[in-house]
């Protein structure tokens, strides 16, 4: 090809094509969330970016660098809490670059860096507390372990955006342990309600045998309303209660002698 060229053009087209395509190469187009981080005979510049940058060839050599916020996966974790119970921990983080410049003069691989502080600072801050707090205070635990990350990544010009924790995996045995104590808590609560239902029904009747034993005429009326409730039924058998004093009157009339 180039001697084609040099045929057509000499040798002074030569050296004008070569320079041509070295100039073209050094032409970069960034996106909008992309910055590139320029190092000029091994001394860095300012970053540049976004849209269009030339970088000299030979001279200068780029870095590009994401500003997105970066979703990241954290593997399960093997963790011993404070009450001695073996569990596997997993969580999300997300995080963002804020100063590219410090991302990639501060840290090798900044991503890989943050994924393995991520994994230690979870084992630490989860193996700190107990089972029933990673279960009840996840977010006390996510707040946490966001602030030693973002501490901690603060020099890199990372910032941490977010903390989850994503999955807990508990063993066999500690799940079946943990259903039966829910198990029996619910009985508990059960027992209570309905301790607390016979006591407040005793209070009412007792309020109610209190009011019938002013009023006489109140047991009347109760045993009319019985029957009148045991008539709307279709029952071939009616019980017919009677109250204990006429039981003694009529009884005490029959065995007194006649006049």
């Amino acid at each position: 090809m180039l001697e084609f060229i040099g045929q057509i053009l000499g040798p002074a087209g030569i050296v004008f094509v070569i320079a041509a395509i070295v100039l073209i190469s050094g032409i970069k187009i960034l996106k909008e969330y992309q910055r590139a981080v320029i190092f000029r005979l091994g001394r860095m510049v300012a970053p540049r970016g976004p849209g269009i940058t030339f970088v000299i060839p030979f001279i200068e050599k780029m870095v590009r660098v994401d500003l997105r916020t970066v979703t990241m996966d954290v593997p399960p974790q093997d963790v011993i809490t404070r009450d001695n119970v073996s569990v596997k921990v997993s969580a999300v983080l997300y995080f963002r670059v804020l100063d590219p410049a410090r991302a990639i003069r501060e840290v090798e691989h900044y991503l890989f860096a943050t994924s393995q502080l991520a994994q230690v600072t979870l084992r630490s801050v989860c193996g700190q507390g107990e089972l029933d707090e990673l279960l009840a205070e996840r977010e006390k635990i996510n707040a946490r372990i966001q602030t030693i990350l973002d501490a901690q990544t603060e020099p890199w010009g990372v910032k941490v955006v977010l903390v989850e924790l994503k999955h807990i995996d508990l063993p066999q045995e500690m799940q079946r342990a943990m259903a039966k104590q829910a198990e029996a808590e619910r009985e508990r609560r059960a027992k209570i309600i309905h301790a607390e239902g016979e006591f407040q029904a005793s209070q009412k009747l007792a309020d109610a045998a209190e009011v019938i034993a002013k009023q006489p005429t109140a047991i009347h009326l109760r045993f009319l309303q019985s029957l009148v409730q045991v008539a709307a039924e279709n029952n071939h058998t009616v019980v017919v209660p009677l109250p204990v004093d006429i039981v003694t009157q009529m009884l005490a009339k029959a065995d007194s002698p006649t006049k």
